[in-house]
């Protein structure tokens, strides 16, 4: 297996996380220099559900402006904390978005192409919502 992604201790309770891809993140136990690392995998499930979900409604051909998701977590009262449910709230922005494809794009992402979804599905439940902002193009 390859070790090409590096965590380092950069004082305090930061640290310093570099990928294969050469970008790198901080993270901090005390949230004052960096986002923690529950904060981070949260995120990242996010990150890669809009992911997909763009990349699926580009194919699908619908005029997509913008693609955000809102996100809330409860974890676990005794160690180790870590997620027990997480919601994820998808706000798709664009021109005549099919509401077919945006549930379509939202259950494959969420079922098949999401990897950080998927993990964490393991030890959460995850449940999913959407809401469609009609735009007009310029």
């Amino acid at each position: 297996m390859k070790r090409d992604h590096v965590v380092k201790w950069n004082g305090d309770l930061t640290f310093v996380g570099s990928g294969a891809s050469g970008h790198s993140a901080v993270l901090d136990g005390d949230k004052e220099k960096g986002m923690s690392p529950m904060e981070m995998l949260l995120l990242s499930a996010g990150a890669c559900a809009c992911i997909d979900l763009v990349m699926i409604l580009k194919k699908a051909r619908q005029k997509v402006i913008n693609v955000r998701v809102e996100l809330g977590g409860e974890r676990r009262d005794e160690m180790p904390k870590y997620f027990t449910s997480i919601e994820m709230h998808f706000v798709v922005e664009g021109v005549a978005v099919r509401e077919s494809h945006v549930r379509r794009g939202i259950e494959l992402a969420m079922e098949k192409y999401c990897s950080a979804s998927a993990q964490l599905a393991a030890l959460a439940e995850i449940t999913t919502s959407y809401e469609i902002i009609e735009k007009e193009l310029n």
